[in-house]
């Protein structure tokens, strides 16, 4: 049978646009459909925009901290109205940039909701598409419990676009998401307070970077609130909100934000008219392939919930790409030593396993950590203090696991994440000559295990 595209991709975010990008520079002809923006959430209501929020967050302490090098700041003024719409401005530029990517690579893109009517077959603006193979890209969306007034809370995607920066903030969640958003609320000026459930945010990362990030929040003036969460929301005659907590506990706030988990979004895609299965979370599930129980039909990148970010969805667009259309270049995506990093003020890098994971997986650990008061602070007020953690094998030297939280831990576990995969012993990292000075020469001259 002849089909109108080798390869039909829903969804127009990282891992949709990487698999048809390269599909079509392999020789497939490929379409694209997309129903809100080009990019996804990344480009569009995640990573990108909230790194330009947290670059913004930042700037009052760097003021603060400009006159210990002699700098008589004036008085600074932030204007919530200016940095969201340079912000997206910035974000119409790239979803320029993703166009004419996908259009000069030879990719048709249509742009509407697509539904998938049978195993070969996308109606998308009423018309109708034959494809060899279709490609389920759709990602993720924010969900907000329903409990009692949930209406008037927002999530991610209202955050991006608030007309003014309200003056008190609930964070509600205990994931990176909740913890950055609490940093660029606070950082901006506003009052700021997270509601966590939970014992300690950031469960599955290190237990010493959680217990760190905890104690600098503090120091910050940002109100945590752990084994904490909320019964109902109601409205006031005034506009503000008030938050009845389930310890009974009364709190008020101009803005509630909702940062409690992601579902796949498969909204009227049509899977029923298909054998493709989900899983108990709902996600869609497939193969190491990214094949799902319907052999014409595959899936990747948040829809299908393994590894929620954005390179990993690149990764695995590549992956199905190559399997496709140039299978002599086919390699599995590797999800082991994969970096990471949280945008919180301030920053966390890791990458590979925590303290935790390590003796759970029955390694024999030595453990490395250094915690001390970066240079650039010396000359200022400021007692933040940087962590930074190796988790060794005892048997073998190899290091098994990096964290850091501290200022562009993110750009420093980068380059170790590639020393990492590389299966670095501790002994590489202690000849490793480091550059100085920098917070980064640290991980190289750890020499002293920490007891316990």
């Amino acid at each position: 049978m002849a089909y109108d595209f080798d390869l039909y991709v829903i969804g127009a975010g990282s891992g949709g646009v990487r698999a048809a990008r390269f599909a079509a520079g392999f020789g497939a002809k490929v379409a694209v459909a997309e129903s809100r923006y080009l990019g996804g959430t990344c480009v569009n209501v995640g990573c990108v925009p909230k790194k330009l929020l947290v670059y913004g967050a930042h700037f009052a302490e760097d003021f603060e901290q400009s006159q210990g090098f002699g700098w008589t700041p004036g008085e600074a003024k932030f204007d919530w109205a200016t940095l969201i719409a340079n912000k997206d401005r910035e974000i119409n530029r790239l979803n320029g940039i993703y166009r004419n990517l996908l259009v000069n690579s030879g990719v048709t893109l249509h742009e509407g909701h697509a539904k998938i009517v049978d195993p070969h077959q996308v109606e998308i603006n009423g018309e109708r598409y034959t494809a060899k193979n279709i490609l389920i890209a759709t990602g993720g969306w924010p969900q907000i419990p329903e409990i009692s007034g949930h209406e008037h809370a927002i999530s991610s995607n209202q955050a991006f676009f608030l007309k003014e920066l309200p003056k008190r903030v609930l964070v509600v969640g205990g994931g990176y998401i909740a913890v950055e958003f609490a940093g660029i609320f606070h950082g901006l000026g506003a009052e700021t307070t997270l509601l966590y459930r939970g014992e300690l945010f950031l469960r599955g990362f290190d237990g010493a970077v959680r217990k760190h990030l905890q104690e600098e929040l503090t120091k910050r003036g940002l109100d945590l609130q752990f084994n904490a969460d909320i019964e109902r929301i109601d409205k006031q005659s005034d506009g503000s909100l008030k938050v009845t907590l389930k310890d009974g506990r009364e709190l008020e706030a101009d803005c509630v934000f909702y940062a409690t988990g992601r579902r796949p979004m498969l909204d009227n895609l049509g899977l029923e008219n298909t054998g493709v299965k989900l899983d108990k979370k709902g996600f869609v599930e497939v193969d190491e392939q990214y094949q799902t129980a319907e052999p014409s039909i595959l899936a990747l990148g948040d829809v299908i919930g393994r590894v929620q970010l954005t390179p990993v969805a690149l990764a695995e667009g590549m992956a199905v790409a190559r399997r496709l259309f140039k299978p002599e270049q086919y390699r599995p995506v590797d999800y082991k030593m994969i970096p990471t990093a949280v945008f919180s003020l301030p920053n966390i890098g890791t990458v590979g396993f925590t303290e935790e994971e390590a003796r759970e997986a029955g390694h024999d650990v030595v453990i490395f950590e250094s915690r001390f008061r970066p240079m650039k602070l010396t000359l200022t007020e400021c007692q933040e203090r940087t962590l930074m953690k190796l988790v060794v094998d005892a048997k073998t030297d190899k290091v098994l696991g990096c964290h850091m939280v501290g200022p562009e831990a993110g750009e420093i576990v980068q380059g170790l994440a590639i020393a990492l995969k590389a299966g670095a012993s501790k002994r590489d990292f202690d000849e490793t000559i480091g550059v100085h000075p920098t917070a980064a020469e640290e991980f190289v001259t750890m020499r002293t295990p920490v007891a316990g």
